[in-house]
């Protein structure tokens, strides 16, 4: 039997992702000398270099979780974890050591230092340590045995409270709608949102004076991540997304906003009436906001919106719209152009609308049908001659042409909130696994019991286990007024890993797992969109965090 004392040293692996670190260094100072032009990146010499972009900006996410989850370890964790984050940090080795060597190979520079950790007797002896079928079948019987230990992140008492209030709400009243929710296409249901309402969820991050539930001077980044996960154990679509769009509108308005405008919209928004939804996207434009061109027409007394969104979740039920609006018709401006405007128009149920205002304005929305994350809806939108008051754009004159900065203002705590779902996700779906594998019998035996079924479940757990540290790591910067890029690191990273995880959960359950009728094949289809939604994988990569460790590679090259 494995002992923790038999595991490898903390310090080591540390030391060695240090050394990993040195050489991404290295390779990302090359790659923004060659995308360079003057003191700054050439856009198109960039996008010449994509691959390279996206391996680095992942190898970055993956050093990073493994860096974070294991000095959590020497802050005290569970036995579990004390076996599952050195996996994950050895497997993360691998994959780092993979990327850039392939990178290297792409800038036609020198590999000795890379091949020299590859050729590190420790990792031989740390492989078979952690990932031999007798050190893989040992973790995953723990796994059994103690599943509550598996990512049990270090927190606050009143966090924990929070933490085990919304799971016992999310098992008691959204698990049992769920199913129904989605495999019947419904709208979330009014009981579930009067409930969670009466929970206070639309409020978590509008402050106490502007009634919602976030204290002055304290950072409710955690908290957000802890209600969300917890919800999104139970569903993803009908309770873990809802409190997303609330709290981009929320910021936008902290942000931006007049004080007359907080004053009339913020408690309204922590009491979830109206609800809100978000509309950036456009049919020609996905992630490419500076590009948007649905257009705001002065008149009297306000702006006439014409145009379509697209992707606009939960745009059906909602009875205000954030509308990223084109108000200044010189394209050229881009960005600084845009401005938020306050659509309002009445709740409705179903999937599809059209609303006609009595000046003559109309906005029709239509659901746009999906293989999964259905209960919120995302709907494709209309605005013909669609009249929106002065009085609704955020921070009226004075905030013309700053919609852009407004909407961003809230994207950190949307992405860091979406690494959250993912956690709630992975956590669904790795029980359920676990569960299943040790009830089902194959050939005579537990499914568990075998060395494959071992392995998967290991590695699913211990990539889950990394993901929700680096979120809760994070989170904590956050709080302190950093990190603000990584969290697009938590977006991308776990993002994948909770894909990676219902798919190996979905295997685990073999032909069952394909069945409508049990919870995995829901957590499967639900994590998909996690990748693509508040920034797909591949913008994310490369726009945010390849452009910003480029950037700050020049910056230090110049320094």
């Amino acid at each position: 039997m494995l002992k923790i004392s038999a595991l490898p040293n903390v310090s080591d692996m540390l030391n060695l992702l240090v050394q990993l670190r040195c050489v991404l260094d290295q390779a990302t100072t090359a790659l923004a000398r060659g995308c360079a032009k003057g003191a700054g990146l050439d856009a198109d010499l960039l996008d010449a270099q994509q691959v390279a972009t996206f391996e680095l900006a992942w190898a970055s996410a993956e050093l990073l979780a493994a860096q974070r989850s294991l000095e959590a370890l020497e802050g005290g964790a569970s036995e579990v974890d004390q076996h599952l984050v050195r996996v994950f940090a050895l497997e993360a080795v691998s994959q780092v050591r993979n990327r850039l060597e392939g990178v290297l190979a792409e800038l036609d520079m020198d590999d000795t230092a890379l091949q020299a950790l590859a050729a590190d007797p420790r990792l031989r002896a740390w492989r078979r340590t952690l990932l031999s079928g007798e050190a893989l079948q040992y973790t995953a019987g723990m796994l059994a045995e103690r599943p509550e230990e598996i990512g049990r992140v270090d927190m606050s008492g009143d966090l924990s409270l929070i933490q085990d209030q919304f799971r016992r709400f999310a098992a008691d009243v959204v698990a049992p709608l769920a199913e129904q929710i989605h495999r019947h296409d419904l709208i979330v249901p009014d009981q579930l949102l009067s409930a969670m309402r009466d929970m206070g969820v639309f409020g978590l991050s509008i402050p106490e004076q502007y009634g919602g539930s976030a204290v002055e001077g304290q950072d409710e980044t955690l908290t957000m991540i802890v209600v969300t996960e917890a919800l999104s154990e139970a569903s993803l679509a009908a309770a873990g997304s809802l409190i997303t769009r609330p709290e981009i509108l929320s910021r936008a308005l902290l942000a931006g906003g007049t004080e007359q405008q907080k004053q009339h919209w913020l408690p309204r928004l922590a009491e979830g009436d109206p609800l809100c939804a978000i509309a950036i996207t456009e049919p020609d434009y996905g992630s490419d906001v500076a590009g948007l061109t649905l257009r705001g027409t002065r008149c009297e007394g306000g702006w006439l919106l014409n145009g379509a969104k697209t992707w606009c979740t939960f745009a059906g039920k909602a009875g205000v719209l954030m509308v990223v609006t084109r108000t200044d018709p010189d394209r050229s401006l881009g960005h600084r152009g845009l401005s938020l405007l306050l659509a309002e128009k009445p709740s409705y149920d179903g999937h599809e609308f059209d609303y006609h205002q009595p000046g003559g304005g109309r906005l029709s929305g239509r659901a746009i049908p999906t293989i999964g994350y259905r209960g919120m809806h995302s709907f494709d939108l209309s605005f013909e001659n669609f009249f929106v008051p002065d009085a609704n754009v955020i921070g009226e004159q004075q905030g013309l042409g700053k919609g852009f900065y407004y909407t961003m203002s809230g994207m950190t705590g949307g992405r860091m909130q979406t690494a959250g779902r993912a956690s709630g996700v992975m956590r669904a779906a790795l029980l359920a696994a676990i569960r299943y594998a040790g009830e089902r019998k194959v050939f005579g035996a537990p499914l568990a019991n075998y060395p494959l079924s071992a392995a998967k479940l290991v590695k699913m757990a211990a990539r889950y286990a990394a993901s929700r540290y680096l979120a809760y790591s994070v989170g904590r910067r956050l709080a302190q007024g950093g990190a603000s890029m990584e969290a697009s690191l938590v977006k991308l990273f776990a993002c994948r890993s909770a894909e990676l995880v219902t798919r190996e959960a979905l295997q685990i359950h073999g032909g069952m797992g394909y069945a409508e009728e049990v919870a995995v094949s829901r957590y499967f289809v639900d994590a998909r969109v996690l990748s693509i939604f508040e920034g797909a994988e591949e913008t994310l990569a490369l726009k945010v965090i390849g452009r910003s460790l480029l950037e700050a590679a020049l910056g230090a090259d110049a320094a």
